[in-house]
């Protein structure tokens, strides 16, 4: 396992986008003040330093929906844990006594297969898996003929 990156799950996108892109000056690497998801890189080599996504979208991910998006509640970001195995790890940790907010499911629009789960503190991590390109939407195809670089 490795630490992927840290994506901020924020109430008001293009704020944060803007504030990211305009005032930080990070690069983006995905994503526009209206897609709902972002990343950016610090010009450091990194692929991602930092990604934002709506918290409301992150809501439903994991099944919080019943709580308000502004609530202290609701996750304001996760550490996002990059595997080779999403299912292999999830049942190595389900060994160990962790609990899954929600277990390995395919995100066809992500283009990964995922888990979530939370630290002791109760911060969000997710698992992250490759999904292959053949179990992409045609939505996240499109996006990467848009946001592809050569």
């Amino acid at each position: 396992m490795h630490l992927e990156h840290t994506r901020l799950l924020v109430t008001r996108f293009g704020e944060c986008f803007k504030f990211y892109r305009d005032i930080m000056g990070f690069a983006i690497t995905w994503g526009d003040e209206d897609s709902g998801y972002a990343s950016f890189h610090d010009g450091h080599g990194a692929r991602v330093s930092l990604a934002l996504f709506s918290r409301q979208s992150m809501a439903d991910t994991v099944g919080l929906t019943k709580f308000p998006t502004d609530a202290f509640c609701q996750d304001r970001f996760m550490l996002i844990v990059q595997v080779e195995d999403v299912d292999a790890t999830v049942e190595r940790l389900s060994q160990r006594g962790i609990q899954f907010e929600v277990g390995p499911q395919d995100y066809a629009d992500w283009g990964m297969r995922g888990a979530y789960l939370r630290d002791p503190d109760g911060n969000l991590i997710e698992l992250s898996g490759s999904l292959d390109r053949g179990k992409w939407s045609e939505g996240l195809r499109e996006a990467d003929r848009k946001y592809a670089t050569s």
